[in-house]
């Protein structure tokens, strides 16, 4: 990430000799394709609940969490006090041999699960959950194409990237056969340039039309996240999905819920994103908060569709013993601590501090998202809509040298993405708006 010449912090942040030594061999022994936020890349050393602390010693109140992965705070010790305990008395056994702990795992999923989805298949993130879920998709359907939306994301792989739709992440020749994509619920910056409600949602009868003109006719699935993540937290209006899975369904095909950043309470009251628009899919992938930071990959289904694959299956890292006590822990504390509800209540409160912030920087064209995964799409001017990547840069360089840590997507780069951890409290929110609000003051145009 680069910041304009011109952008100088209020307060720079001092850097060891530790800090340039780690960002320097970031630099020699890692891809420079593995990209750092901020312009000078903030080395982490700790962390503990809401905060994160690098390694000068600098305190931040995180509301990124790792990509929407710390869930329930950092080093919760009701989490890493369980995963330590099963480090040192069995770490891994692959999925040759079965474990208390897969199964105890995969049967809270069967009970939180929405449907009949009550078959699991672990992994280690969510590209190879995604993965998984169109391989068994082509193979219980017999079918080949798959649809997917305009600005989606769903992860590294060479599949995984065909299905994604933003240019920076398809490059290096990516094969897209059999993959399609309609245009998005985007109504901030609607493809159809027209206005919801009066619309009418026309932007779902895209995919009807793009099964006929540009598949075979016949999909094996169509695969969306509930809220666009990587898209910058794009959230379709509450009647495109259940119009868009009525369509899916005429044409024989599954309906795969991409839900590695909206799942586990995200959204507030429901366990998942699909949830909120009234939809049960056929079947739901996740990864990141599903294991409060370990990693993880899930592809959960109905017992028809999961016993439709055909030939071996076999994962060696996926379901192993620490990853599913980790999982199994953190679904089993925000049930403890009502983190569904309270994602819902602070999440509104949050939405509303937002939208203050809103009337009073002008910069800030739109709020949008739900429960705890809000986001700030940033325009130069809100009439026309120009996109603002480098105030987008500004605000998180001078939120970091804050004390508040955030992170950004959409096509344009002008997207603040907001997620706080799921037990956050409205303290927490208090706090990170007023350094919101310094952020903003401090952008100079």
């Amino acid at each position: 990430m680069t910041t304009p010449a011109h952008f100088v912090p209020a307060s720079p942040l001092s850097r060891s000799t530790r800090s340039e030594e780690a960002v320097a061999k970031h630099k020699k022994y890692l891809w420079p394709s593995v990209t750092n936020y901020f312009q000078q890349p903030l080395v982490a050393d700790r962390g503990e609940m809401q905060h994160l602390w690098d390694v000068e010693g600098n305190k931040y109140l995180d509301f990124f969490g790792g990509i929407l992965t710390v869930s329930v705070g950092h080093c919760n010790p009701k989490i890493s006090g369980k995963v330590s305990a099963q480090v040192n008395r069995l770490q891994h056994t692959s999925t040759l041999y079965p474990t208390e702990h897969i199964v105890a795992l995969a049967e809270k999923i069967a009970q939180i699960t929405p449907g009949n989805l009550q078959q699991s298949f672990f992994t280690n993130s969510g590209t190879e959950a995604n993965e998984a879920a169109i391989l068994l998709a082509r193979m219980s359907t017999g079918s080949f194409d798959v649809v997917a939306l305009r600005h989606a994301y769903s992860g590294g792989s060479a599949l995984a990237k065909a299905v994604t739709a933003h240019a920076p992440y398809r490059k290096g020749g990516v094969i897209s056969v059999g993959i399609s994509h309609a245009v998005n619920p985007y109504c901030y910056r609607c493809p159809l340039h027209l206005k919801y409600p009066d619309c009418e949602v026309a932007c779902a009868e895209d995919v009807e039309n793009l099964i006929q003109t540009g598949t075979s006719g016949n999909i094996a699935a169509f695969i969306a996240e509930p809220i666009q993540g990587v898209g910058g937290f794009i959230t379709p209006p509450k009647e495109y999905f259940k119009i868009v899975f009525k369509t899916v369904k005429k044409y024989g095909a599954l309906f795969i819920a991409d839900e590695v950043q909206t799942g586990w309470g995200r959204t507030g009251k429901k366990w998942f994103g699909i949830e909120q628009w009234e939809v049960i899919p056929d079947m739901i992938t996740s990864a990141k908060g599903m294991a409060n930071g370990a990693p993880v990959g899930l592809t959960v289904t109905t017992p028809e569709i999961a016993g439709s694959f055909q030939g071996a299956n076999i994962a060696t890292f996926g379901g192993n013993p620490v990853t599913c006590v980790a999982a199994k822990a953190t679904i089993e504390l925000i049930e403890e601590e009502n983190l569904l509800e309270n994602a819902d209540v602070v999440g509104k409160y949050f939405r509303a501090k937002l939208e203050e912030l809103q009337a009073k920087h002008a910069v800030i064209g739109d709020v949008r998202g739900m429960g705890l995964m809000q986001a700030l799409e940033l325009v130069k001017d809100r009439k026309t809509k120009e996109p603002a990547p480098e105030a987008t840069t500004q605000v998180m360089e001078s939120a970091r040298q804050n004390g508040l840590l955030i992170g950004k997507g959409g096509l344009y780069g002008n997207t603040l993405r907001l997620a706080p951890m799921l037990n956050t409290t409205k303290p927490d929110v208090d706090e990170a708006i007023k350094l919101l609000d310094k952020s903003f003051s401090e952008v100079r145009n």
